[in-house]
This record gives C-alpha cells, structure tokens and sequence, in this order.
C-alpha cells in the first residue's frame, strides 16, 4: 500500500485475512475480476469476468409486440383512465435478465503455520492485492495490459485447483477439470457447461513454478520445496468448443522464456513429477515484473489523474479500513472511500461499464441478477466518468451502448411502432431489448434511458473539444423515435409524452403508467436540442419539437411536481428522484438561469424520503442538492451513507444499511458526489465550492476536468481559497462563487489563478 505522510492513502490494509468474500480486496481490469480472501493457509481468489452470465431464458426473451395497441392505450390515458396502462403488455410475467455470476476460486491450501505476523492490503495506484506473513507472500492483480490475472505466491509447499463450488453453485452445473504437466509448472483448467444449455465457460491457469517439485493430484497439482509459483488466469464464455491448447499458448507468450513447452503430442501419466530447478534463462520473479510495469503504466496513469487531499490526520489515515470505517465523520474516511472509489470504478470498467455489483461477486445468487440497471444506478455509477478524467469509463459505457443499439431500435418498433431507439430499464451485458416488466414496474413504458445513458458522453465530448460521431449518431436516433413518438397535443399544441413513467414511482391517485412524468419531458428536449448541436442540418425540426413540449408544473406544496400532467399528485416517500433529471445531471433547472425552477426543485427535494434507505437514493440526494448549492443537505445526505454501514472491510459498498446485500452503488458514486459538491461547469460556466459541508474546512481537489475544455486544481482553507485553471480551448465562461458571478476569459495554454478571499 501506497502511504505518504504528507498526503492521504492511497490503498488500504487490514490485519487479519477476510473471512466473507464481500469483505475480499477487488482487482479488475475492467473484463476480468478477482476477489482476494488472503488467507495464508487457505487462500481463495474468486475469478469473475464481465460476460459470466447463467441463461435463465432471457438469452430468447424479445419485446412486447404492443404497437398496434398504443394509440388506444393513448386515448384511454388522456381521456382520464388512470389504470389503463396496467393492460398494456403481452401477458407475461416478469422474466429478469441473466444473472451474472463468479466463475470459480482460485484455491491454494498449505499446512496451517503458527505465524505471528500477518498483513493485507490493496495498493490502488497499481491494483495489486497483497498478502503476507510468516513464510507466505501472494500478490494478485489484473492486467489492464494484457487481460489476465496474474498471481505470484512464495511458499514452499502447497496445493493448487480450480474450485467451482462457490455459493448458489447450481447443482447441475456440469463440470470438467483438466491438468497437464509442463516444463516448468503446470497447465489447469476447468470447463463448466449451465444446466439444460449449449452454453460453457473454461478458466484455464498457468502455474510456473520455481524450484522443487510438481505433481498432480485428482483436481490440481502439489508443491513440494518450490521457491515460487506464477499463475497466469483467464476465463471465457463460449458456446461448443474451445480450444484449449491455443489459449494455454497464448498465456505462455506472456512470459518469454527457454524451454517451456506442454506435452502437446502425449499428456504425461497421471501423478507424474515435473522438476522445476531454477534457470538463469527463466526466472518467474522477474515475468511478475515484467507483466506488472506493463499493467502499471496503464491502470496508475489513470487512477492518478485526480486526487484528493481533506488535510486529515495523519494517525486516522494510518488506521486500517476496518477501524476507519468507525471513524465516520473522519475526513480520512472521505478520502479513502474517494480514493477506493476511483480505484474500484476504474478496475470495473473495460468491455462494459460497472454493474450492480461492479465487476465482483463471490456468490451466484446476485441481488437483481447484478444486472445494468439503466433508470439509476449505472448512472449514478458513471457519473464522475468525465469530471474525474476516467475516459476508460465512458468508453465502457460507449462500448455498451454502441453493441447494444440494433437492441434498442428493436424496442422503439416493438413497443412504440417508431423509428429510431429506445433503451432498455435492465440489461445484462448481452442483450439490450426490454424484456423486463410486469404491472408495479412497468419499465417497457419508459422512454428516457437512451439520453441518461448518453449524458456522460455528451459531457466527455465537451470536456474534450471534439464531438465522437458515435455519439452524434446514437443521439439521431433518439431525436427520431421522438419525431414518430411524440404525436399527441394538447388544446395548447404542446406536445405530450404518454404514455409516461417515472421510475420506479407512481402518482398518489393514478397507477403506474402516466402522463408527462417530469424526467421525460426533460430528457426528450435534452435529447432533441443535443442532437441538434451534433447534427446543425436538422437542427430546426429538433429545437422545434423539443420547444413544444410542455414546462415543468409547480404543485401546491410549492414543489416541482413529478407529473407535469394536472391531476396526478406526487408520492414523496420514494428511493428515486427521477422527477429532479432537469436538476441533475442536466443543467435544465439551476439556481443561475432558472431561480424560480431551482427553488420548486429544493422544495422537492426537501419532500422527498428516503423510502427504503438505498444508497444510491441518498447519494442522488446529495448530487441533486450539490447543485442546488445545499450543502447542509449534502452534508446530510452524504452522513447518512457514512454512517449507515454501508461499506465492507474492502471498501466496496452495500445497497441497504448494515451491510446488507452487496453493491456498487455508493462505492462508484461517492466520487461523482465530492467533486459536485466542490467544482461543477457546463460549457460556458465554472461553479467553484457550491456547496461544501463544514465538516470538511480545508482540503484539495486536483484534476477536475470542465466542460469547457480546462482542468482545474482547487484548494481551500477557513481563510481563502485558490483555483488554478489550466484551459486547452480560447473561451469566455462565467464563474460562479458565493460572492457573486463574473466572467473570465480563457485562453488555451496559459494558466489562470483565481484567489478567493469569501466563498
């Protein structure tokens, strides 16, 4: 672990093994995870990967053909039927998307020892996972580089396998285990075939050894006086066949060598011994070494694109996280989970963006599948993607988003008889249809997904000056499901969004499927004058249609009403605060160009319950209030998650409190929370300290990427604070701060230093 004494931690450690797997440090590459127990006599790293999900039937689900039934669903709705989207499905029931799952420990036992000193931790700027005692040392990461899961272990005798059985195995669960002898160690592996599909996946680990002996045994192999062992881990979901020997080649490449070869033409006896005497030519030490500077110069240069420093005590930084996690009102807290948190986002996004569940889970039976669940919480994941300069998330996002839109086109036809598309509520990774409703959640009928999705590419665009076509062609199709979608008007001719869903509420006197629900109305004009930006020749019919959809409603209580639609009265004990989209993440309402807006949405907020004490309810709470310039609120919201239990002794979070069910939630949207909370932009405006708790009087934020095109360096105490604000784009914004508003003039390359004496 990384420690520096004038500065905060950068890693975390714990002086006993873990003895749950939620409480197992996490290394990922954004395909591959490992979860790591570090136990020194019964080690166990839990080996996942993003495409490990188990066919439950979704793999065939399709959308509800229901185009033929909305026009009369849409007269039903507007003619006052409140319940009559409760008739608008096929007739089925809930099916959920494919669950994700683990894939197998990696396990190695050795004769229990009467060591005395024992220590684990986790180095976030490297993501290696170590554990050591007496005669034990085991290091564990995931390679960025080059995809696989490395582990170097010294320890002179121990046993090795490939164990599938981790909780809610499936019984019927058909698996194989294969070993053969090589050169210098062995070759594992392990294929697993899901009950009643032709659907597999395989681990296949490498074992170099050093020195000693080598034998199998019936699941593995024996080390008997071996100075070291390399394992080289790597899982893929197929269907039929793969080939195994090619991918054992493959890992062999990554470790340049004399000598190596497997018995290709005839697989030595069972038991044989392989004797690994130590070679100049061959030192597995020195290939850790080497896979790691590769791994090193990746994942560090964007874990340390932005820090964070709460001036915290130095005794509390140096506390292991189990004992900080006590410590809830600690500055060093904050700052370890703002570090955890990056580091975690970071190693969760690769081939997709972060899950329920990040990138880990160490038992089958995963809470809501562990799916991309698209109405909050891959939102409230991904959110600080641009700000804290994690382009490696956005692309994940984009990655996902750009796979799955032949889906999405699917769903706008199906569902809505439109061109263009639509996103689904729920999504495993492989399919992204909507396929996930039934009458309480009625998600098919939500039309908003494709413009939350596509926000944090939007924003990375602006950050970088340079607008992605990918985006710019997505953001056409949306505008065009709303071109055939948005048909109906009112006796003003302002169009209507029905039928409408905010999730995953429901108005105090309707049913579930409504009329104008705020979030849609701010998502389709977002979306229609954002792809007007992207695409200038369309751009009049756009802004037109999205100019004619109706305003936002004030209710009696004075509050922004989550149905635009007169009538529909507000249900304020909800986990969701869907209706507040316009506030966050959208600049739509905001205390600078729409006071009367801005306060309407505070008193919402202020309405709003907790319902069932999630943690991403909470900290959307914060994000919300942050830029309602609330800090009280924030410092409220973002207690309430503090100190709530929520986070594991591996820093990774929960989704209720007391540590109850496993989630990625807070951990992923802590970051998103202290840096809104300290510096907010938009394209042509800098906010610096908007709404800052006193618990936190003196600090430093550095890295912070705008939206204008600058990065900005903050620093305050209870006396000033200071801003350097390094621009790479000529431009005039408008800076913001408790004194007031003024402008300043940017020019790309030259440095601005902005000293604030009251803020």
């Amino acid at each position: 672990m990384t420690t520096h004494a004038a500065g905060p931690v950068h890693g975390t450690w714990e002086p006993t093994p873990a003895t749950r797997w939620e409480d197992g440090y996490l290394s990922g590459n954004g395909h591959h995870g490992a979860l790591v127990f570090g136990d020194p006599n019964d080690e166990r790293v839990v080996v996942t990967h993003h495409t490990l999900v188990r066919p439950n039937g979704g793999e065939r689900a399709r959308p509800p053909e229901l185009a033929s039934q909305l026009p009369q669903l849409q007269d039903r709705l507007l003619a006052g039927d409140v319940r009559a989207a409760e008739d608008f499905t096929d007739g089925r029931d809930l099916q959920w998307v494919q669950p994700f799952h683990p894939a197998f420990q990696i396990r190695l036992r050795r004769a229990p020892g009467a060591g005395r000193y024992y220590r684990r931790s986790v180095d976030f700027t490297t993501g290696v996972v170590h554990a050591e005692g007496d005669g034990w040392d085991s290091r564990v990461f995931v390679s960025r580089a080059d995809d696989v899961i490395v582990q170097r272990v010294t320890g002179a005798d121990l046993t090795i396998a490939l164990d599938h059985r981790l909780p809610g195995a499936p019984h019927d669960l058909a698996v194989g285990h294969g070993a053969v002898l090589t050169s210098d160690g062995a070759l594992l592996n392990l294929r697993a075939r899901y009950p009643g599909s032709d659907r597999a996946y395989t681990g296949i680990t490498l074992v170099i050894v050093t020195g000693g002996r080598t034998a199998l045994t019936p699941l593995g192999l024996q080390l008997t006086g071996a100075t070291s062992a390399l394992l080289l881990t790597r899982v893929l979901r197929h269907t039929g066949e793969i080939d195994v020997p090619a991918v054992s080649r493959d890992l062999q490449d990554l470790v340049p060598r004399k000598g190596a070869g497997l018995y290709r033409n005839a697989a030595p006896p069972r038991g044989a011994t392989s004797h690994n005497e130590p070679a100049d030519e061959h030192q597995p030490t020195d290939s850790y070494t080497h896979l790691l500077d590769r791994h090193t110069a990746l994942h560090r240069t964007a874990y340390t694109r932005v820090t964070l420093d709460l001036d915290a005590d130095p005794t509390e930084r140096a506390l292991p996280g189990s004992e900080l996690l006590e410590q809830a009102e600690s500055p060093a807290f904050l700052e370890r989970l703002f570090a955890a948190g990056r580091y975690h986002l970071l190693s969760a996004a690769g081939l997709l963006p972060p899950r329920l569940t990040g990138l880990w889970t160490g038992d089958w039976n995963t809470a809501w599948s562990g799916a991309f669940t698209n109405d909050a919480n891959v939102n409230l994941q991904t959110a600080s993607a641009a700000a804290a300069a994690l382009p490696e998330v956005t692309d994940a996002l984009a990655g996902l988003i750009g796979r799955q839109l032949p889906d999405w086109r699917e769903n706008a036809r199906a569902v809505f008889g439109a061109r263009g598309a639509v996103a689904p509520a729920h999504s495993d990774g492989e399919s992204g249809l909507t396929y996930h409703f039934n009458r309480e959640y009625p998600l098919h009928l939500w039309t908003a997904g494709a413009d939350w999705l596509l926000k944090p590419l939007v924003d990375h665009d602006e950050t970088r000056g340079e607008r992605d076509p990918r985006t710019g062609d997505t953001l056409a199709e949306v505008a065009q499901f709303y071109e055939d979608f948005l048909t109906r008007s009112d006796d003003e001719g302002r169009v209507i969004v029905v039928p409408s869903y905010s999730p995953e509420n429901r108005p105090a006197n309707a049913s579930w499927g409504a009329i104008n629900a705020a979030m849609d109305l701010s998502a389709a004009r977002h979306a229609l004058r954002t792809a007007a930006e992207y695409h200038p020749e369309k751009a009049g019919a756009w802004r037109a249609l999205a100019d004619r959809l109706p305003p936002h409603r004030i209710n009696d209580d004075g509050a922004l009403a989550e149905w635009a639609w007169p009538g529909l009265d507000d249900t304020y004990d909800h986990r969701h605060l869907s209706h507040l989209y316009g506030v966050w993440p959208l600049d739509e309402i905001n205390p600078y160009d729409t006071p009367d807006l801005a306060t309407a949405a505070h008193r919402a907020l202020e309405l709003r319950g907790a319902e069932n004490d999630s943690a991403h309810g909470h900290l959307h709470h914060a994000l919300v209030a942050a830029r309602l310039r609330d800090g009280d609120r924030v410092a409220h919201a973002l207690g309430q998650v503090l100190k709530g239990d929520f986070f594991h002794a591996s820093l990774m979070s929960s989704h209720y409190p007391n540590l109850d069910v496993y989630n990625a939630d807070a951990a992923h949207t802590l970051p998103a929370v202290v840096i809104e909370m300290l510096v907010q932009s938009t394209p042509d405006r800098l906010v610096l300290l908007p709404a800052l708790p006193a618990a936190y009087p003196k600090g430093e934020l550095t890295g912070i990427r705008t939206r204008f095109g600058a990065e900005v360096d903050l620093s305050w105490s209870p006396q000033q604070a200071t801003a350097v604000v390094r621009p790479t784009r000529t431009h005039r914004v408008e800076l913001r701060t408790s004194s007031g508003a003024r402008p300043l003039d940017l020019v790309a390359g030259e440095d601005h230093v902005l000293t604030l004496e009251t803020w």
